[in-house]
């Protein structure tokens, strides 16, 4: 069936309504966006039940010991709620104020012993990450590392707001490969040894791969080990936490009654595989996921308020295995 033709003033309207909001939170005080941002997200908790349901659902399946603590799963789903909508005003605020010479104020680079060699070398390499953190700061802050990097991201129906989401991810020299349209450009940039960004975390369907996560079989993506595989990628595991100032010194100059001091992230990695390890594995892409789906999960483990809760992520379930009948 043919896609149905979108209302274009309606379109543009939602535009101007998102364009004016970012006016709007640039021009107030910090303290005042985020006021905001609590605000929207003690709303968004309190008047949309249903995902709240799904975010419950799933932090008790991530953490059975929550079942039996209904305030402690409750306070973790709040905490989301908080980090996320902080994290939508901050996005806002990065042109503004996350530039070359203010890096060191609102970024800390933990692993980069671990991190930069796949990074500069003359590999292709897969920087594998979730809805963690605050994952569009990265495709930003990689760029003003100083980092060439490419990402895959769905493309927004709204063709307004695809064109302003465009130009905000690529304005410190991210390059953006849509999800489902560009294949062969994916492939050129692998083939030449590009460093390609993707989201690993997402329910696959009945036919993707099914590994564990949070000690329940997942089912996941086979394409992030393939490609790796195929084009002899490293992969990076890493996530962007929010972190604590106190626990990095590198930021002592910084004055912590700034309205801006809760806008600190750490650019973590969990792991680095090379596909190479696995080149005599039969069942390589399994054993890759189920690796990379780990990083993850440790990552989510320290700080389980910063992850999306709201995916359904264990949707699928592997099929049960038929009984053998009796001989």
């Amino acid at each position: 069936m043919a896609k149905k033709a979108r209302n274009r003033t309606v379109d543009f309207t939602v535009y101007l309504v998102v364009r004016s909001l970012v006016a709007a939170v640039q021009m107030v005080s910090p303290r005042i966006a985020y006021a905001t941002a609590d605000f929207l997200a003690w709303l968004v908790y309190t008047l949309v039940k249903s995902r709240r349901r799904i975010a419950l659902e799933n932090v008790r399946a991530a953490f059975p010991e929550l079942s039996a603590n209904p305030a402690a799963a409750d306070q973790l789903v709040r905490g989301m709620y908080h980090h996320f909508l902080r994290a939508i005003i901050e996005l806002m605020l990065l042109p503004r104020k996350l530039h070359h010479t203010t890096l060191r104020k609102f970024l800390v680079l933990p692993h980069g012993a671990e991190m930069l060699p796949p990074l500069v070398s003359d590999r292709a390499a897969l920087l594998v990450t979730a809805h963690f953190g605050n994952w569009e700061m990265a495709g930003f802050a990689m760029g003003l590392f100083g980092f060439h990097t490419h990402a895959i991201a769905r493309v927004l129906d709204n063709p307004y707001l695809e064109r302003f989401a465009l130009h905000f991810r690529q304005r410190t020299g991210q390059t953006i490969i849509a999800k489902n349209d560009d294949f062969a450009r994916l492939t050129d940039t692998l083939t030449h040894r590009g460093k390609i960004a993707t989201l690993a975390d997402q329910d696959a369907g009945p036919r993707g791969v099914f590994v564990d996560f949070f000690g329940r079989p997942a089912s996941t993506h086979k394409a992030i080990a393939l490609m790796a595989m195929e084009f002899d990628a490293v992969m990076v595991v890493m996530g962007v936490p929010r972190v604590s100032r106190t626990d990095y010194p590198q930021c002592a100059d910084f004055d912590p009654s700034s309205p801006l001091a809760p806008m600190y992230y750490a650019v973590k990695c969990a792991d680095v595989i090379d596909p190479r390890d696995y080149a005599n594995d039969p069942n390589a892409v399994k054993a890759i996921t189920a690796r990379y789906t780990t990083a993850l999960e440790k990552l989510i483990r320290e700080h389980p308020e910063q992850y999306f809760w709201l995916h359904r992520r264990w949707k699928h379930q592997p099929k049960a295995k038929a009984a053998k009948p009796a001989a």
